[in-house]
């Protein structure tokens, strides 16, 4: 598989509640044009909907998001997950991502986490909670020192601030859940979502190509 922060310029940030919304929901996103999923392990439903949205939308790349604790690894992978997603790291935990067989993203806030990994031979990086922790200027800061690390911004990112965050050369991809309303979910307007998932990815897109 390529790498993770190369398969879409936007990776939608997933909380499953209802087990029946899993499929339905990543179809709509898939065909929107954004096709990397992050699950995250957040909810009860969490890993059924991995393993559902697997099965049943082959165009779907689903990963595992929020990943905290090392006994969750084989679990997501078994349940079909290509990628993992955490929002920090220690070593047993990041040891734990790295042998599952699938690419893993761990988290990190601070420019000592990004050295502990690139030290670790990791250099692709989730960087959480991204408008908190600095936003864009702290990435534009961190490139000279360490042009070697890659990003997946994620937190707090909308559609207005995803092509700053874009354009910038140490990031692939950025993490959200702005084409996910609410008030979508709850109605289960699965139209309403796909048109939203098609205007993240051709804001992104049309980024990437200037």
């Amino acid at each position: 598989m390529a790498s993770v922060l190369d398969l879409a310029p936007v990776v939608p940030v997933v909380v499953v509640d209802d087990l029946s919304d899993a499929v339905p929901l990543a179809r709509a996103l898939v065909t929107g044009g954004l096709p990397a999923i992050e699950v995250t392990l957040r909810t009860p439903a969490a890993p059924a909907a991995i393993r559902a949205i697997a099965d049943a939308v082959p165009d779907a790349v689903v990963g595992a998001g929020t990943v905290i604790a090392p006994e969750q690894v084989p679990e997501a992978v078994a349940a079909g997950a290509r990628f993992l997603v955490s929002p920090g790291w220690t070593d047993v935990l990041l040891d734990a991502m790295r042998g599952s067989g699938v690419p893993c993203l761990p988290g990190v806030s601070t420019a000592s986490e990004v050295v502990a990994l690139l030290e670790r031979g990791v250099r692709e990086m989730k960087f959480f909670p991204a408008e908190a922790a600095g936003g864009t200027a702290f990435l534009k800061s961190l490139h000279g020192p360490l042009p070697q690390a890659r990003f997946c911004p994620t937190g707090g990112i909308g559609a207005a601030t995803a092509p700053d965050y874009l354009a910038l050369p140490n990031v692939g991809c950025v993490g959200g859940s702005w084409m996910l309303p609410a008030d979508a979910l709850a109605a289960r307007d699965w139209g309403r979502v796909e048109a939203l998932a098609r205007g993240a990815a051709g804001l992104s897109a049309g980024v990437r190509c200037r």
